[in-house]
């Protein structure tokens, strides 16, 4: 997709280039390759956010994985966290003994993160682990660290990638600052 084209009107600035993303994705998962030989992995996707993420990453994860998908909400269609963490779709497998790896799309606040690993800790995993594209440590509010990530960015409101405001802007292969404008912020 070209740069020019309209759904790039929308954006301050592309912040990450697809070109830095696939080589990012590829790095990543040459290290959970290794990090994970001889390990039961379950690789397990936070939708919808992070589904074009975790599709490149585990193509580059060079181990027979199983993978699994939740829904968690705590957003609705604002820009912030309501803080109310829902499970709207859950895993379909079991999980005890398995060594479990959370592909999420970001980590903001850290609070649905947070959520879900208590709720998937009492499944009595062997292992339980975050791996992120983005990461956002200024906008942390509770204690937790990702074992994986990609990019450490700015505060700011980011889309693309599979990445939404309202549900839009998830088909940019590049991730972009949005405008402030579009979201009513400032």
């Amino acid at each position: 997709m070209d740069t020019s084209a309209r759904i790039y009107q929308d954006l301050d600035r592309i912040l990450v280039t697809r070109e830095q993303i696939a080589q990012a994705v590829k790095t990543l998962g040459q290290k959970i390759t290794e990090d994970y030989q001889g390990r039961d992995l379950m690789m397990v996707c936070i939708l919808k956010g992070a589904s074009i993420f975790f599709t490149d990453l585990i193509r580059e994860v060079d181990l027979p994985v199983s993978v699994g998908f939740m829904a968690v909400s705590s957003y609705g269609s604002g820009t912030s966290s309501t803080g109310v963490v829902r499970i709207m779709k859950d895993l379909d497998q079991n999980i005890e003994g398995k060594d479990v790896l959370i592909v999420e799309d970001i980590v903001d606040s850290g609070k649905t993160l947070n959520f879900l690993l208590q709720v998937l800790a009492q499944r009595h995993p062997a292992s339980l682990s975050i791996a992120t594209l983005l990461d956002k440590p200024a906008r942390r509010v509770v204690d937790l660290t990702a074992k994986y990530f990609c990019f450490n960015i700015p505060d700011a409101f980011v889309v693309g990638y599979g990445l939404d405001y309202d549900e839009k802007y998830r088909n940019l292969p590049d991730i972009g600052v949005l405008k402030p404008a579009v979201y009513g912020g400032k």
